[in-house]
């Protein structure tokens, strides 16, 4: 079904914004995808703020114009699956994580930073911890010399505590003793 001139504007009106709030672009070839598994793979990525949207391509060329995506137009040929997000790493985790499953989806690149990324680039990238891990890592590093630090002033505390209650206590055996 073709779509007007009024409703093309509107499509690309849509992915321009998408694009300029996204961080991550990631293009995957969904031939011979089953309609569930679809189904399944669109759940998985707006659970995981992910918006998925199969486009004609040269509607997402025009909308990613100016854009920092503009860097993969020329790989938008073919039945393509386009997945923005604004998380960097969510979009690539989501279509990497799918692909693994189902060998019908073929990952074919992507673009963050202004940057186009190959296949590779995008298993990398979907490698990367997601943003509330990589925060805990950071704060444990963090925390960990001060811990450290408190457990060791502690021991201290404790072997001067020890050292001190043990004089004590020897005058005390002393008189009991004459």
């Amino acid at each position: 079904m073709s779509l007007n001139r009024s409703e093309k504007e509107a499509v690309i009106s849509d992915v321009t914004s998408l694009a300029a709030k996204a961080q991550t672009l990631v293009i995957a070839e969904y031939r011979g995808i089953t309609v569930a598994d679809m189904t399944k793979l669109r759940s998985t990525a707006r659970s995981n703020g992910v918006s998925l949207s199969v486009l004609k391509n040269t509607l997402a060329r025009r909308a990613v114009a100016g854009s920092a995506f503009e860097v993969v137009a020329d790989q938008m040929t073919g039945p393509l699956i386009y997945g923005f997000s604004e998380d960097a790493v969510a979009a690539a985790k989501v279509v990497a994580e799918f692909a693994k499953t189902n060998d019908k989806l073929v990952i074919r690149g992507g673009a963050y930073g202004g940057k186009a990324l190959d296949v590779n680039g995008v298993k990398q990238l979907a490698s990367i911890p997601s943003k509330e891990v990589l925060l805990a890592q950071l704060l444990g590093l963090m925390q960990s010399p001060v811990s450290r630090t408190a457990r060791v002033l502690a021991a201290l505390a404790e072997k001067k505590g020890a050292g001190e209650a043990a004089p004590a206590a020897e005058p005390a055996a002393e008189a009991a003793a004459a």
